[in-house]
C-alpha cells in the first residue's frame, strides 16, 4: 500500500516488445520478448517464419494500431491489411517498414523521384538558377519532365522518340511486295489484303522493292492517306471470292497504331522490331522544353546535373553561388547518406526499373535517415541484398545511426556480418514451413552457439576449414565484347565453358551489364537459360502451381477420378479462373470469382478484405469441392506444401518430377497455391530454375543467374549450390553474378570488375581461379575472397 508521506516511484515503461501467441502463417503460438532501442536481427532458413514474425506480426500490428488512431474518413483512403493472428503485443512503438518490393516499372520513376532529391534540385533551379536576360521566372514544376509545364512537347517528357525507317520496314529490298518485302505488314489475310489493294491502285507488286521509284516507296510505307478501293481478288478454282471494299494503311501507320493501341504483348513486341528508338531531336533526350533548359547553375542545365553520378553532383554543388547556399546545403546533406551507403555511382535520372531491389531499399533507407524520426521501430528486409562485402560496413554504420537517434531497428537478414553486429538475435526454425515456426533463441548473439537445433549457429560460429574443391578444367571459352555500354568501356571478357564462373565486383561496377551481353547468338552458346528475379506473376491468380505447369497435371488427376467422370467434369472444371458460363460449367466460386476473398465496404470505415462468405477462401464452388482424390479436394491439395504434396502424389510420376525439382532448390516449404504476389525475388528465381530443371535437358546449356543467393540462408545456399554444381558436372556451363564470398570461393573461375562503382568501375580487375583472384592487387573483392577461402 502506498503511504501518503512517501514520494510515488516514477513509472518505468517496459523496454521490451513482448509478443504472445503469434500464429501468423507457420508460426506455432510464438512467445518472444525483444528489447527496444537496439539492433535486432531475425534469422532462420528460408520459410522458417522470421518474416512472418517481423513483418506479418510485429509490423502488421503496429500498422493496424496506427490506422485505428486515424480519423475514419482518412482511414478509407489507406489500404489496410487485416489484423495479424496474435494473442497480444505490448510495448510496441509506431513502425516504419522498408521491404524489398519491386516497384512497378515506369520510365518516369527515377532515383530522383524515389529520394525526393529531384524536388530539391528543381527548387534550386527555380529560385537560384541563372536565367537568360529578359527570361520569365519559372516555377519548380517547369523543371520536371513529368509535368505539362516542363515536358518537351515533341517526346512528351520521355526523352526518346520511336520512328520507322525504310530499312526497318523493308529489311530485304531484293524481294518484291508479293514475296513479302514489307516485313512490317501483318501476316495472313490482312497482309494479302493490303497487297491486293496496292495492286488495284496500280503499283507493281512483282518487281524487287529496290526497283520501285523512290516516290512510290515513300507513299507505300509512310502515307497518312487511307484510300478505299474495290478489290477484285484473283479467283481460286475451288472457291468463289467476291469483290470487296478495301482500305489501305501504310506500313508506318500500321506499326505505330499496333505499338500504341494493342493489348497483345506479342503484337507489341513484333511492332517494336520495326521501330528505331532515338533521342528526341528537339530536347536531345533531356526530356525538358527549351525554356527550362535555358536556365543553368554553374554553367550546367538541370538535365546535365541530373545525369551526373551523385558523388560528382555533390562536388559540383559545393562550388555554387552564395545566393544558393541554403538550398545547396540541404541538397548535399540529403545526398550524403546515399553516398555513405555506397550508391554514389547512381544518377538522379537513373530509371527505377533498372535498379536492383537492394539498391532501391538502400535509397529508401537513406531517405529515412534524413526524416529525423525517433522512437519508432524500423523493420528492414535484407538491407544487405545486392551489397558487396566492402559496402556492408557502411550499411552497419547507417543502421547504428538510426539506432543512436532513439529508434529500434529490426532486420530480417541472412548476412553473417550483419548478424555478428547485432545487439540481439532472434533465430526462428529449426526448418522451413510446418517444420519451423518456433523461436529457437532470443538473446545476445554469442548465446546462440549453445542452441544445438539452430541451422544459423553452424555458420555463425564454425570456422573450421572445409577441404578445398578441385577446380574444373574448361572445355572451350565464350568471348564477350568488346562492350561499350553504361560504364563499360571497350571491355572484352572470356567466359570458360563447362565450368562454374562467378562474376564479382562492388555495386555499380558493371557486372549485370557485362552478363547482359551474353546472348544465344554468340559462338559457343547452343542454348541459353537466363534466370532472373522478376516476379512470376503480378496477380494472386498466378501461383507456384500455375507457373511450373504443375497445376495442369493436378487438374488432369482430378478430372480422371470416377466422381469427376460421372459428373462430366473436365479439366477446366478444376481451374479457379474458369467462369460458370464456360461450356462445361466452371468450377470457381462466382461470389469471389475464384479469388478466395471479397472486399467488404463499411460505412465510414475503410474497405477491408475478408474470406469469401460462400467458399470460405477455398476459391471453388461446393459441387467442385465434392470431388476428392485420396481424400482431399482440389482446394485442400493447393493448400499443401511442396514437401507434403511430394508424399501425397508419390504414385503420380508426372507430378513428382515437378515437386522434386522444387525440393531440390530448397522450396519445400512453399504452398502449391501460394500467390505470386507473396513470393520474394529469390523465391521467384528459384521457381524459374526448378521449372527449367524439370525439363529434359537437350545438349549443352549455359545457365545465367543474377545473384541467385539473394534472400537465402547459408544452409539454403548449400542446397542451391549442390544443384548448380550438379548442372556443371552434367556438362553444362553456369555463370552467376554473386556477392556471397562462400559461393565465389567454390567457383572454378572468377571475373572481378571494378575497382569501384559507376565511373570508377567498368574494368576487369582480375580473372582466374578463386585462389589467384584472392591475391590480385587492386581488387576490392580480393581481401574478402581470401578471408572466405581461409574459413571455407
Amino acid at each position: 500500500m502506498h503511504s501518503p508521506g512517501t514520494p510515488r516511484a516514477p513509472h518505468v515503461p517496459d523496454s521490451y516488445v513482448r509478443v504472445r501467441d503469434a500464429r501468423e502463417h507457420n508460426l506455432q503460438g510464438v512467445d518472444v520478448d525483444i528489447p527496444r532501442d537496439v539492433l535486432t536481427v531475425f534469422t532462420g532458413v528460408s520459410g522458417s517464419g522470421k518474416s512472418s514474425l517481423a513483418f506479418g506480426t510485429i509490423y502488421a500490428e503496429a500498422q493496424r494500431r496506427y490506422f485505428e488512431s486515424v480519423a475514419p474518413y482518412a482511414r478509407r483512403l489507406i489500404h489496410q491489411v487485416g489484423a495479424p493472428k496474435v494473442g497480444e503485443i505490448t510495448g510496441l512503438p509506431p513502425a516504419v517498414s522498408l521491404q524489398q518490393r519491386r516497384s512497378t516499372p515506369t520510365s518516369r520513376s527515377s532515383v530522383g523521384t524515389v529520394t525526393n532529391l529531384s524536388n530539391s534540385l528543381r527548387m534550386l533551379f527555380s529560385r537560384a538558377g541563372d536565367y537568360p536576360p529578359g527570361a520569365a521566372h519559372l516555377d519548380s514544376d517547369a523543371f520536371s519532365p513529368n509535368t505539362a509545364a516542363g515536358a518537351c512537347p515533341e517526346c512528351h517528357g520521355l526523352g526518346r522518340v520511336h520512328r520507322t525507317t525504310e530499312e526497318s520496314l523493308v529489311p530485304d529490298p531484293s524481294l518484291s511486295i508479293r514475296e513479302g518485302a514489307i516485313a512490317a505488314w501483318p501476316g495472313a489475310w490482312q497482309g494479302k489484303n493490303l497487297r491486293d489493294i496496292l495492286d488495284t491502285l496500280g503499283y507493281d507488286v512483282d518487281v524487287p522493292w529496290r526497283e520501285l521509284p523512290a516516290e512510290q516507296r515513300e507513299w507505300i510505307l509512310f502515307t497518312d492517306d487511307q484510300p478505299v478501293v474495290t478489290v477484285h481478288p484473283v479467283r481460286d478454282a475451288n472457291r468463289i471470292q467476291r469483290p470487296y471494299q478495301g482500305t489501305y494503311m501504310s506500313a508506318h501507320r500500321y506499326v505505330m497504331k499496333t505499338f500504341s493501341d494493342t493489348k497483345s504483348p506479342t503484337l507489341r513486341v513484333k511492332a517494336e522490331r520495326f521501330l528505331t528508338s532515338s533521342p528526341c531531336p528537339v530536347c536531345g533526350g533531356s526530356r525538358l522544353r527549351a525554356e527550362s533548359l535555358a536556365v543553368t547553375i554553374a554553367g550546367r542545365t538541370i538535365a546535365d546535373l541530373a545525369a551526373l553520378p551523385l558523388a560528382e553532383l555533390a562536388n559540383t554543388l559545393h562550388g555554387t553561388s552564395e545566393a544558393a547556399r541554403v538550398l545547396t546545403e540541404d541538397l548535399t546533406s540529403r545526398i550524403a547518406p546515399i553516398l555513405e551507403l555506397g550508391l554514389g555511382y547512381l544518377s538522379l535520372d537513373r530509371a527505377t526499373p533498372t535498379l536492383s531491389p537492394g539498391e532501391l531499399q538502400r535509397l529508401r533507407l537513406a531517405t529515412q535517415l534524413r526524416s529525423g524520426l525517433f522512437g519508432v521501430v524500423y523493420v528492414l528486409d535484407e538491407p544487405s541484398a545486392g551489397l558487396h562485402p566492402a559496402d556492408t560496413k557502411a550499411l552497419l554504420t547507417v543502421l547504428d545511426r538510426l539506432k543512436a537517434a532513439g529508434n529500434s531497428v529490426f532486420v530480417v537478414e541472412h548476412h553473417l556480418d550483419v548478424m555478428r553486429a547485432a545487439d540481439w538475435l532472434v533465430d526462428v526454425g529449426p526448418l522451413a514451413g510446418e517444420h519451423g515456426g518456433r523461436v529457437l533463441h532470443s538473446g545476445p548473439v554469442a548465446e546462440l552457439a549453445a542452441v544445438a537445433e539452430s541451422a544459423t549457429a553452424r555458420f555463425l560460429f564454425d570456422d573450421s576449414p572445409t577441404p578445398a574443391r578441385e577446380v574444373r578444367s574448361p572445355r572451350g571459352e565464350l568471348k564477350v565484347g568488346p562492350v561499350t555500354r553504361h560504364n563499360l568501356r571497350d571491355v572484352t571478357a572470356e567466359f570458360p565453358l563447362g565450368v562454374f564462373t562467378a562474376v564479382t565486383g562492388v555495386s555499380g561496377s558493371g557486372k549485370s551489364t557485362l552478363i547482359g551481353e551474353i546472348t544465344e547468338e554468340l559462338p559457343g552458346v547452343e542454348r541459353l537459360v537466363s534466370v532472373d528475379q522478376k516476379p512470376i506473376g503480378r496477380t494472386p491468380r498466378s501461383n507456384l502451381a500455375t507457373y511450373t505447369g504443375l497445376f495442369d497435371v493436378v487438374r488432369k488427376v482430378f478430372a480422371a477420378t470416377d466422381e469427376a467422370r460421372q459428373r462430366g467434369y473436365g479439366v477446366g472444371r478444376f481451374s479457379f479462373n474458369v467462369t460458370g458460363g464456360a461450356p462445361s460449367g466452371g468450377g470457381r466460386c462466382e461470389t469471389c470469382q475464384g479469388e478466395g476473398f471479397v472486399s467488404v465496404e463499411l460505412l465510414f470505415l475503410p474497405s477491408t478484405y475478408a474470406p469469401c462468405p460462400d467458399c470460405g477462401g477455398a476459391r471453388y464452388n461446393p459441387e467442385t469441392l465434392q470431388v476428392t482424390y485420396q481424400g482431399r479436394n482440389i482446394a485442400e491439395v493447393l493448400d499443401l506444401t511442396v514437401e507434403s504434396a511430394a508424399a501425397f502424389f508419390a504414385d503420380t510420376p508426372s507430378v513428382t518430377r515437378s515437386l522434386t525439382a522444387l525440393l531440390d532448390v530448397g522450396l519445400g516449404y512453399l504452398r502449391l497455391g501460394q500467390p505470386a504476389t507473396e513470393l520474394s525475388g529469390g523465391e521467384a528465381q528459384r521457381i524459374k530454375l526448378a521449372t527449367e530443371l524439370q525439363r529434359g535437358r537437350r545438349g549443352h546449356t549455359l545457365y545465367l543467374l543474377d545473384e541467385p543467393t539473394t534472400g537465402l540462408h547459408p544452409a539454403d545456399v548449400e542446397v542451391l549450390l549442390r544443384q548448380l554444381h550438379g548442372l556443371v558436372d552434367a556438362g553444362h556451363t553456369v555463370v552467376v553474378v554473386e556477392h556471397d564470398m562462400a559461393v565465389v570461393a567454390g567457383a572454378d573461375w572468377v571475373i572481378d570488375l571494378g575497382p569501384g562503382g559507376g565511373e570508377k568501375g567498368g574494368r576487369i580487375v582480375a580473372a582466374g581461379p578463386p585462389g589467384e583472384v584472392a591475391r590480385a592487387a587492386g581488387s576490392t573483392t580480393a581481401h574478402f575472397l581470401a578471408r572466405a577461402m581461409a574459413t571455407s
